[in-house]
């Protein structure tokens, strides 16, 4: 049987293969592993040139690994209201990576000062709600944002609240991300149907 590509180029290309779907552009047929059946949460970032350019994800697992790498793919390229929709001529020049999430943790009700000491920069997702407020940064935000306390302003402001706001009822959780990015030749992948596997296509 052919080798499979590692499992975070897969979650890449797959990525990448439904953007290149939307737009009828090239994709290959790939075996899907058995256990990505299940249901998993996942963020889809996309960056032109090192910037920015789209980030939907799930927080919370509603649908398989596939279905939701592909959904997320999808609402990055052309639902991430702060970007414009993505145009095809610049799908071969954009960055692909997958985040997948570990389940949320939720932290005991804390103060500002003690919830800075409690989360892990560089290692920490952190989901934060209050009322119908609600914003996530992905544990890579902590390369911008290095001091655990202006990375939970910025997170304040994401969420709609004041950057000086706390109150009791605020709500911390975290979360950990295993990082797929794209190998170096980039394929667009799309998952085989069920009824048509057989042996992976040769990668």
């Amino acid at each position: 049987m052919p080798e499979l590509r590692p499992a975070g180029e897969i979650l890449a290309g797959l990525a990448r293969g439904a953007l290149a779907e939307r737009f009828g552009l090239p994709v290959a047929w790939i075996e899907i592993p058995d256990d990505w059946d299940r249901p998993a949460a996942t963020f889809v970032t996309l960056t032109l040139a090192g910037v920015l350019r789209g980030c939907i994800g799930s927080l919370e697992p509603r649908r398989t690994l596939v279905a939701d790498v592909r959904a997320n793919a999808l609402a990055a390229a052309f639902e991430d209201h702060r970007f414009p929709p993505v145009e095809s001529e610049e799908l071969a020049r954009l960055a692909v990576e997958v985040s997948l999430l570990s389940p949320l943790t939720a932290l005991p009700p804390l103060a500002e000062a003690e919830a800075c000491r409690e989360l892990r920069p560089g290692v920490d997702g952190v989901l934060l709600t209050w009322r119908g407020h609600r914003g996530t940064f992905l544990p890579q935000v902590w390369s911008q944002l290095p001091r655990p306390e202006e990375f939970l302003r910025q997170l304040k402001r994401k969420a709609g609240l004041a950057p000086e706001f706390w109150a009791p009822e605020v709500r911390l959780f975290r979360y950990e991300v295993e990082k797929s990015r794209e190998a170096p030749d980039r394929p667009a992948l799309l998952p085989r149907p069920a009824k048509d596997r057989t042996d992976a296509l040769p990668t």
